[in-house]
């Protein structure tokens, strides 16, 4: 376990304190990009458990766009040569009363430079058939919404 995993549980709720007093509501993007193969993109953070689709909070006067486009960049490197796509909007108010993540799509992308090292543990594309063991339950959640005709659920 790293630092950051012994340090999260402490922190998060610091965050979510500022948030909270800087956003009456709070709102994440996630991005879905699919390589040649039909892999998709995939990320394990530093501080977290299991993997994740890219992304992270929108900033202040930042649209879903430009912070999918951002996160995507930061977190894999990867820039958008697409304009990103809104697949659906979830509440995520088991987490975080008030907060939203938006789950958007990236049809068209060029490598680019890795600028959240500290952030991301590893980047990797995965089979649909072989995904990791340890995905994350919300994640799992999308990928069955978009690819196996799973009902969408309006949480995250």
């Amino acid at each position: 376990m790293s630092w950051r995993n012994t340090l999260e549980p402490f922190a998060r709720p610091m965050f979510f304190f500022w948030s909270r007093l800087t956003r009456a509501k709070t709102l994440g993007v996630r991005v879905l990009v699919q390589d040649e193969q039909g892999r998709v993109l995939l990320v394990r953070h530093t501080y977290l458990d299991g993997w994740y689709l890219p992304g992270g909070g929108v900033d202040a006067r930042e649209t879903l766009e430009s912070a999918a486009i951002r996160e995507l960049a930061e977190e894999t490197g990867l820039v958008a040569q697409s304009r990103p796509v809104l697949i659906s909007v979830h509440a995520n108010e088991r987490f975080m009363p008030g907060d939203h993540v938006a789950v958007m799509r990236v049809e068209s992308f060029d490598p680019g430079v890795l600028t959240s090292r500290h952030e991301i543990a590893e980047v990797g594309f995965f089979a649909l058939d072989a995904l990791p063991d340890d995905l994350n339950r919300g994640t799992r959640a999308r990928l069955a919404e978009i690819f196996d005709g799973a009902e969408v659920s309006p949480d995250w």
